[in-house]
């Protein structure tokens, strides 16, 4: 759990080298002899929020366990990982998204736009790998018009994702005829019932993409970059980042997620369709603010963006189990991600 989890010295540092001199009274003695409060400096740190994380995971274990005699059975286990690896592969996308300092609204039907288009009669005719493609092609194609109107086009991200989310859905249903299309390739069938060990492949999927996820936004210039535009854009700039081609690979990244997602789904449920994905952009947002990341950007891990998932997910099951109403658990989910800004806002204050 040992992230990077703020952008904000990498950009302040780029100012300075830049001569921009824009970190103000930050780089002052006395903001450095202060230095955050323990609280901010538990919370904003990263781990100290993943331990809360896990600590809230098991909190619900412990009622599933009171509530529901099948919650702790391997299949019940196994059900949870399974659902939580789709919009846990969007997640990581979103994740990136946000602390570039962005926000994507379509991945939702983004995905299912490319799942879409990976299951008709043509493109099945060719077999497996080109349906893979396909479906990363339409992903990251679909990222890279978002990215290229928020980025070059000045846009606000807010507007452009919402038009996406809007074209994806309407053209996903012209492709479709609003009807589900079945996949009839044995292969990308038997990506959700092969098990290894046990396991389904989806989630074995689920973990490279947070793998692949982690290393670039951790361990990569990628991932310094991404911090330091999503902290301070400016001082990026001014050190010589160029920010807009930046930004614009970040909703390319969050495109080819959803890719990823839509042969995912596409094998779970053997059709694609454009009723996919819906309000999973709602879900992985949440996903994500739960884990720690800022909405302003510059800081969050990508460790607590999945355990935002396994937290929605384990909740969702348990309502499921104990026959609850999906309105109930929609407020619930609801009181969650408020709780979880107003913590952020706490730790945000108690940091000078």
């Amino acid at each position: 759990m040992s992230e990077q989890t703020t952008g904000r010295a990498p950009a302040e540092s780029a100012a300075g080298a830049a001569g921009a001199g824009v970190t103000g009274p930050r780089a002052g003695g006395a903001a450095r002899d202060a230095g955050p409060s323990p609280w901010g400096r538990l919370f904003l740190g990263g781990v100290g929020h993943n331990l809360g994380l896990v600590a809230v995971l098991a909190l619900l274990a412990v009622v599933g366990v009171a509530t529901a005699d099948t919650f702790a059975t391997t299949a019940n286990l196994l059900t949870i990982l399974t659902s939580a690896s789709i919009i846990g592969v969007i997640t990581v996308g979103a994740t990136f998204v946000i602390i570039g300092g962005g926000i994507d609204l379509s991945v939702g039907k983004l995905m299912a736009l490319a799942s879409v288009w990976a299951t008709t009669v043509a493109t099945q005719s060719f077999g497996p790998w080109v349906m893979v493609f396909c479906a990363l092609a339409v992903g990251a194609a679909g990222g890279l018009v978002n990215g290229l109107l928020i980025a070059y086009g000045r846009i606000v991200p807010f507007i452009v994702t919402l038009a996406m989310l809007i074209s994806a859905q309407g053209l996903a249903e012209r492709i479709s005829g609003r009807r589900s299309q079945i996949v009839t390739d044995p292969a990308i069938a038997a990506i959700a019932t092969t098990r290894v060990l046990g396991i389904p492949l989806l989630v074995y999927l689920f973990a490279a993409v947070v793998a692949v996820g982690w290393v670039v936004l951790n361990r990569t210039t990628f991932g310094r970059r991404t911090f330091a535009i999503g902290g301070n854009p400016e001082a990026a700039r001014l050190a010589g980042l160029d920010v807009r081609r930046h930004t614009a690979a970040l909703y390319v990244v969050s495109g080819l997620c959803c890719g990823v997602a839509a042969i995912m789904i596409a094998s779970l449920t053997t059709t694609g369709s454009s009723t996919h994905g819906t309000l999973y952009e709602l879900d992985a947002i949440a996903a994500v603010i739960i884990g720690g990341t800022l909405l302003s950007g510059g800081r969050g891990t990508l460790i607590g963006s999945i355990l935002g998932v396994l937290v929605f997910t384990t909740i969702t099951n348990l309502f499921v189990l104990n026959n609850l109403d999906t309105d109930v658990q929609n407020i619930a989910k609801g009181a969650i991600i408020v709780a979880a800004v107003l913590v952020q806002a706490r730790a945000r204050r108690a940091t000078p």
